[in-house]
């Protein structure tokens, strides 16, 4: 959901994408299909065409400080002061006549409320004394449902293949299992019933304790939480995360000796809502959890949104704070969500396990081949045979020879050219009696067709058996459908996932900070559904470094909540770039973070480097100088040799991410560092901005710290933007042929010209408007067209996220109203925009950029 800050006397809505929501004044996202000024099928009448649906969920922030940042020394009084204000803010809302129903009150990481509530009574709300905010509750996508697989009939080796990656194995070879760790997982609950994860719940098992604060009929917005005290998972996606930080049986998670609390913040079907999990991290605190693991969240969102500031008071209070950075790669740079994008908080990025659990196919006389089902199809025989029949890419454009003789056969086709549902269809239509899909880059892969279904068996192959494949049908080739399993190497192996988000912060922090193995990872589903399954995600790189922490705390049990993060990074390993992992390149710091994360190499490090990266922002041409403090704590003086290594840069377009070599120059001070032993060296860094790079493109590396002698390299990641952040264009006049934003009596796309609106006949003024980038804050005023006379603010909005995708874009409505949502008089008026850039100077104008629209008339 594209997230919006209601501030006072303002009238905001927000919404997601294909979501239309109409009011006085009111924000909208919405699929724009064509530039060319038709309309493209846009409808003029704002709700024609999109799901009308109004957000009736809110955040109401109030003005203490949460107990968490206020740190009283008698926080039972401080606590009792919060609820008192809370009474205070419902008994004034009340005498005003503002109805609603309360949803949750925070009072220790977050003051405020969540309220349900009509949206005509937002700017009743917003203008309350002691409000100071109030935000939209988000929406949380479904979590994705796994893979079933039969552990009998296959083997647990992808998860062991994928603690092995991260040094995890050799940890617990060591006696190291998070034994002591308590972790709280804010998921879809945990099956406690499931023999890996202590079969049963409450004290003495390893489910100690948890809660559901949805219920199990609850499936996001347009339904109201139901809780109660059993959080047992009949979802699967949060059994299947607890199985990979701490899984003891058939399969071996990260940290087996872990204890677990169990937050379920979905319920069986569907998604959730921004307000549970914030109630479900406040619980966490209180039941003294020690590292907190979220694989969800927001896209595209500011860390000062409510649970991404709750993240970071998670660990300033004791608690490693673990998050996924999100799966939207292909929504282009600057996508990291909350709770990861949380300054505090360790954002996982996703990398390719070693092997993937993969049916297995026979072909006679030759090898056995894996696929992957592919969702939304039918599912594969387990018997039975078939001839294969190579029909190219199966596309539309496809030579239609290739489709002769495909009656009774199974099609294979490579991935690309078009989408998986038009080659599908073409297989069935054509005949086929089931379709094997081979990828385009090394590797398998797993995808789904969405809905609806296409009632045709399919499957998935990596680039190399799908390849063979098609080779092999010139000649009559027959395929055997087996029950059996096949262990199938990853060719793509450690290498980022190609779904993995791409960072960096709206704020430019460097985000993710490092990645562990999200892709095709196999782990623990609930009894119902089988047992166990395969999932890939930043959903399942997140759980490796829960685990992980945990195997850190275990270790260590006195490291700061803070230091964690910084620990793990120094160690972790730089990853090559996905799309030619031979080339030398290294994948880009913003999308790979720190590196493959590595425990052993952690806890063996001969030092630690403080901070464990390093955000540089905005560069303006300058050289940056930043310090590194080198601790030092063996009894041995250490002296280190200092080099850096290059990673690949982006260009500044958001959308098309284009990554291109481009080197930072990198100076030490000193040029070698001693470090003595049992104590600390500064170091100081400066970097200069790669003279190759457009300007607003993101550069970064790593600086290594290689111990003279041998032993491990220490690294820390740097990353900075060439020139001036605020220079960058974020209301890019290019997205229509008749610029941006525009006004338009509807949502159609045409020049901007003089209009007259009637509101009492309900017709209204449109401002449409697309976001390259996020912005610090929006604001639309309203003035006389002849006079000048100003009649207010009608919105201004703080921490605004950019659009999605190229092709979407936001609207306001306008109807006449004032900035006290009152009816202005009949008369010829102008609506001034403004986008206020993400670093921006306090009341910088040059840091601004501002629109006027033509005239609109108000006729009463």
């Amino acid at each position: 959901m594209e997230g919006l800050m209601l501030k006072s006397r303002l009238f905001l809505l927000g919404l997601s994408a294909f979501v239309c929501l109409m009011a006085s004044t009111g924000f909208a996202v919405v699929d724009r299909t064509t530039k060319d000024g038709t309309g493209g099928g846009l409808p003029s009448d704002p709700a024609g065409g999109f799901r009308a649906e109004m957000p009736g969920v809110w955040f109401v922030e109030l003005a203490s400080a949460p107990l968490a940042e206020a740190s009283p020394v008698n926080e039972a009084k401080y606590l009792a002061k919060l609820k008192q204000e809370k009474q205070d803010f419902r008994s004034e809302a009340r005498s005003r006549g503002l109805r609603f129903t309360e949803r949750y009150a925070y009072d220790r990481l977050w003051n405020g409320l969540s309220v349900e509530m009509d949206p005509a009574d937002l700017s009743m709300l917003a203008n309350t004394p002691g409000v100071v905010a109030v935000y939209p509750v988000e929406p949380v996508d479904p979590p994705e449902v796994a893979l079933p697989v039969d552990l009998e009939s296959g083997s647990a080796a992808d998860l062991f293949t994928a603690i092995t990656m991260t040094g995890a194995a050799e940890v617990q070879a060591e006696g190291i299992t998070g034994a002591g760790v308590k972790v709280g997982v804010i998921d879809s609950g945990i099956d406690y019933t499931h023999p890996d994860l202590g079969a049963g719940f409450g004290p003495g098992f390893r489910v100690e304790g948890g809660f559901d604060f949805v219920g199990n009929a609850y499936i996001g917005p347009g339904t109201f939480p139901d809780p109660d005290p059993d959080p047992r998972d009949c979802n699967g996606h949060g059994t299947h995360v607890s199985g990979i930080i701490g899984a003891k049986g058939h399969v071996t998670g990260v940290a087996p000796g872990v204890t677990f609390r169990a937050y379920k913040i979905f319920g069986c079907g569907g998604g959730s809502q921004s307000d549970v999990i914030l109630a479900a991290m406040e619980l966490a605190w209180v039941d003294g959890v020690q590292v907190v693991n979220m694989s969800l969240g927001n896209p595209f969102q500011w860390p000062q949104y409510p649970t991404g500031r709750a993240a970071d008071n998670l660990v300033n209070r004791g608690i490693v704070v673990v998050a996924s950075a999100g799966n939207s790669a292909a929504n282009g740079l600057y996508a990291v969500g909350t709770p990861a994008i949380g300054r505090k908080v360790i954002a996982v990025a996703s990398v390719e396990n070693a092997k993937v659990h993969s049916r297995a196919t026979q072909i006679l006389g030759g090898p056995t081949i894996g696929y992957q089902p592919l969702r939304n199809a039918l599912m594969p025989p387990l018997s039975g045979s078939a001839l294969v029949k190579n029909i190219g890419h199966g596309c539309s454009t496809t030579d239609r020879s290739l489709f002769i003789g495909l009656q009774g056969k199974i099609a294979v086709m490579g991935l690309g050219l078009c989408g998986l549902r038009e080659k599908m269809l073409n297989a069935r239509s054509n005949g086929a009696v089931a379709a094997l899909i081979y990828n385009d880059t090394p590797g398998i892969f797993i995808a789904s067709l969405g809905f609806p279904e296409i009632p045709l068996p399919a499957g998935t192959l990596s680039l190399e058996d799908g390849s063979y494949l098609a080779a092999r049908a010139r000649f009559p080739t027959t395929l055997f459908w087996t029950n059996d399993f096949v262990e199938v190497p990853n060719m793509s192996a450690g290498n980022v996932s190609s779904f993995s988000s791409y960072g960096a912060g709206p704020d430019l922090d460097l985000k993710p900070d490092l990645a562990a193995p999200g892709g095709m990872i196999f782990s623990t589903l609930p009894l119902s559904q089988g047992g166990y399954g395969l999932l890939s995600g930043t959903s399942m790189s997140s759980p490796h470094v829960a685990g992980i922490a945990a195997l850190l705390l275990e270790a260590r049990p006195n490291t700061p909540s803070q230091v964690v993060r910084d620990l793990l990074q120094n160690s972790s390993v730089p990853r090559p770039w996905f799309l030619d992992a031979h080339s030398g390149l290294l994948e880009p710091i913003h999308r790979q973070g720190a590196g493959l994360v590595d425990i052993h190499a952690t806890l063996s490090a001969p030092a630690r480097v403080f901070p464990g990266k390093i955000a540089m922002g905005e560069m303006e041409g300058r050289a940056v100088t930043r310090r590194l403090s080198v601790e030092n704590p063996t009894s041995s003086d250490l002296a280190f040799d200092l080099s850096h290594r290059d990673a690949l840069a982006t260009e500044p377009g958001v959308f098309d991410v284009q990554a291109v070599p481009a080197a930072a120059g990198v100076s030490f001070s000193p040029s070698s560092l001693r470090v003595p032993a049992g104590g600390t060296a500064p170091l100081d860094v400066t970097f200069t901005e790669p003279a190759e790079l457009a300007e607003g493109g993101l550069f970064g590396g790593f600086l290594v710290l290689a111990p003279q002698g041998g032993g491990r390299e220490l690294r820390v990641p740097y990353l900075g933007l060439k020139g001036d952040y605020q220079h960058l264009v974020t209301l890019n006049p290019e997205f229509t042929p008749f610029g941006n934003p525009l006004l338009s009596p509807g949502l159609d796309f045409r020049p901007s010209q003089p209009l007259s609106i009637d509101p009492t006949r309900g017709e209204a003024a449109f401002i449409l408007f697309h976001l390259d980038y996020s912005v610090r804050r929006l604001r639309l005023e309203l003035f006389d067209a002849h006079t000048g006379r100003s009649y207010g603010r009608l919105l201004e909005i703080d921490y605004f996220p950019r659009n999605s995708g190229p092709d979407f874009f936001y609207f306001i409505p306008w109807q006449g109203n004032d900035s006290n949502i009152e009816a202005v008089p009949a008369g010829d008026y102008t609506l001034r925009f403004s986008a206020e850039k993400a670093l921006a100077q306090d009341d910088n104008p040059a840091h601004w950029e501002v629109w006027s629209s033509p005239t609109v008339t108000v006729l009463r």
